[in-house]
């Protein structure tokens, strides 16, 4: 029976974002699965804010049928959910594979939920009589100021559900996750940063973290074939 890998993409992205990795594992015996998750691609959006728990039934509902060897890759928001699908043990899981992660908070990291909350608001300051005019290009300036690209341009329904989703911090839950574990991470990443993934690396205890030079947040993408020969090595394919 073919072991299934099962790769959940970050926000914003769809399935095609493994189109990279799928090509390096072409001629493997693996069942790659790459949905675009509620919200994302092709699928509809969810009739409500979802939370990343929502996100993690929404995977099991799929994935409960698979028998054999599973493994589970997640890319920045995807490893949010790998993270809770872990934690939760419903799937038997075999290995966790993680490319920066998003879901380390920090006390001083303040300025996300600022940059979201004035994302909400910014439209009644930005249609101030003086500032009218500049409206779109200064709500450009503002979002790439605040590092919320991802809210500017979701729907009504998804910036609720991302407002959900960033919410939560799994900081104090990884502990308590025991699955054999590897950590893809690029050294120039400025949306996961590498502080986090030698937080991750720590808490889970058992991990191993590869880091990458010059790579920034599509680490899942820039080294695919590095990805793709430890998944390998790690099933004996």
């Amino acid at each position: 029976m073919k072991p299934v890998l099962l790769c959940l993409h970050g926000w914003g992205g769809s399935r095609e974002s493994f189109d990279p990795l799928r090509e390096e594992l072409k001629g493997t015996d693996i069942e790659i699965i790459t949905p675009d998750l509620p919200g994302f691609g092709t699928e509809p959006e969810p009739d409500r804010p979802w939370s990343v728990d929502d996100y993690a039934d929404w995977v099991e509902s799929r994935m409960s049928k698979v028998e054999g060897r599973m493994l589970i890759l997640g890319h920045s928001f995807g490893g949010r959910i790998a993270f809770k699908l872990a934690i939760r043990r419903n799937l038997k899981i075999n290995h966790l594979f993680l490319c920066a992660s998003a879901g380390i908070k920090y006390p001083n990291r303040f300025h996300i939920t600022i940059g979201l909350a004035i994302a909400k608001t910014g439209n009644f300051f930005l249609s101030l009589p003086i500032i009218n005019k500049l409206k779109a290009p200064a709500k450009k300036i503002l979002y790439k100021a605040l590092r919320v690209h991802d809210y500017e341009e979701a729907s009504p329904m998804m910036k609720q559900t991302m407002i959900k989703v960033t919410g939560e911090d799994f900081k104090p839950q990884l502990s308590q996750i025991t699955l054999p574990t590897d950590i893809f991470w690029g050294e120039d990443d400025k949306i996961t940063p590498i502080s986090d993934a030698h937080i991750i690396n720590d808490l889970i205890k058992g991990s191993r973290l590869h880091t990458y030079p010059s790579v920034k947040h599509k680490v899942h993408k820039d080294k695919a074939k590095e990805i793709a020969d430890i998944i390998t090595s790690k099933l004996n394919i």
